[in-house]
């Protein structure tokens, strides 16, 4: 596999964190099978619930990571969602986990393509999924692209260990306490601007 990014990222309220330590990060299929807090949104998961990877699973069965948190997807959360939500940051070397696919941009899209990790060292514009900012006031189609890019996902098949995580990333004092009261490990880092300065 010549592909290979350092670190991904898992987008979770905070009060899922005490399970996540337990179970690690579990597919939408198997999250549901337990207690846990749901941000998804209703209507992007009925269109990822029969949605099935060529070759491969339903998107339902896998995990989804971001190469770039700082996304679309986070900011909507963010802006709409009263959860407390915080950033797992995940060892890249998931990448080399059986059956990892990666979805060039939001899995969800009708216009995603699915790559393995191989295809997708020249295929995924890092560019544009990296960027900062995904507006571009004079043209609304680049924008819904851009948009969809840099939601570009890793998809792991049915779990994520949790010796996997490696720090979790918080907006705000208060929550980066509230996470050491829950037993976390590892390393808590206060992230203002990664959660677009909307701190919870």
């Amino acid at each position: 596999m010549s592909f290979y990014i350092s670190y991904l990222y898992y987008i979770a309220p905070i009060e899922n964190l005490s399970s996540i330590f337990r179970h690690g990060i579990l597919s939408h299929r198997k999250a549901s099978r337990i207690n846990h807090i749901s941000i998804a949104n209703d209507q992007v998961q009925n269109r990822r619930e029969n949605k099935k990877v060529p070759g491969g699973l339903l998107l339902h069965e896998y995990v989804n990571l971001y190469i770039n948190a700082r996304n679309p997807m986070l900011y909507e959360r963010m802006r709409n969602s009263s959860e407390k939500l915080c950033i797992l940051l995940i060892d890249g070397a998931v990448l080399t986990s059986s059956g990892v696919v990666i979805a060039d941009r939001n899995a969800a899209s009708d216009y995603v393509t699915f790559l393995s990790p191989t295809e997708a060292e020249h295929k995924l514009d890092i560019d544009k999924i990296c960027a900062r900012y995904w507006t571009h006031p004079d043209n609304q189609f680049e924008e819904w692209e851009h948009k969809s890019l840099m939601c570009a996902e890793v998809l792991v098949p049915h779990n994520v260990a949790p010796e996997n995580i490696i720090r979790v990333f918080v907006p705000s004092s208060d929550l980066k306490e509230f996470v050491i009261t829950m037993g976390f490990d590892r390393e808590i880092i206060i992230n203002p601007d990664l959660f677009f300065h909307m701190g919870q």
